[in-house]
Parts: structure tokens; sequence; C-alpha cells
């Protein structure tokens, strides 16, 4: 499934461009993103538009969606694997649960946030999931 998004081309360097593109409702509260009315993105620039022009372009729901889960549900399950393996540790142990169960889950959490570090340096540099431009319109 393919979302259609409209801009505005501010930069052109080859395949990529710098597009300006208004906020749809799925952005309206999160505020992750430069601007109170657009946000700036790269897209793959296969129809060679100009700096100025208005373009169409393509968004796959399938990246939003991976990106959705290493965002916000891969910290969750981290953090509850640390507390699991917090709470194997001290029973193993033979120690109180309570520190364990939290230390467990505070490490699985910070281990999770550097996996979405590393996810986010990667897909900086994949331009295959970017969005791709479709259309030119002036």
């Amino acid at each position: 499934m393919k979302l259609e998004e409209f801009g505005v081309v501010i930069e052109a360097n080859g395949n990529l461009a710098k597009v300006k593109a208004a906020r749809h409702g799925d952005c309206e509260n999160c505020g992750a993103c430069p601007g109170d009315n657009a946000i700036m993105m790269d897209v793959q620039n296969t129809i060679s538009a100009k700096p100025g022009q208005r373009v169409a372009f393509v968004v796959h729901n399938t990246s939003m969606v991976i990106a959705a889960f290493v965002v916000y549900i891969l910290p969750i399950v981290a953090a509850v694997a640390g507390t699991a393996v917090g709470w194997f540790i001290a029973n193993e142990l033979g120690l109180p649960l309570a520190p364990f169960q939290v230390g467990g889950g505070i490490i699985g959490f910070c281990l999770s946030l550097i996996i979405v570090k590393l996810y986010d340096k990667t897909m900086k540099k994949d331009t295959k999931s970017l969005p791709v431009i479709t259309k030119i319109f002036s």
C-alpha cells in the first residue's frame, strides 16, 4: 500500500531531493519534525524534478510500519524482556526480585535505544526506502 503526498522541491542533488511537504493528520500532534505546518523530507528524484517545482511523491507504508515498530514497540518489548531476565537471574541467585527486575528492564530499554539509533543511521543511508517522486505539477 502506498500513500501519495504533495510538496515543493527545495533542493535537488542527483537522484535525491529535499521536499517540503505539508503535514498530514497523522503528524499533527507528534512534533518530531521541524516547522509548524511543514516537514522536510529526503526523497528519490528519479524524474529529475528541479527546485521550486510542485511534486507528488509516494511513501511506502511498509517502511512506515517497520519504523513505527522499531521506534515504539521494540523498546517496550526489550524492557519487558529485560525484566524477565532480571527475574530469572534473581531467582537463580536467591536474591530479592525487585531490584533485578527494575535493573533488567532499564538495561533492556537502554539497549533498545541503541538499536533504534543504529536503525536510524542505517535507514538514512538506504535510499531504496525513501519516498519516490512520481509526478511534477509545475
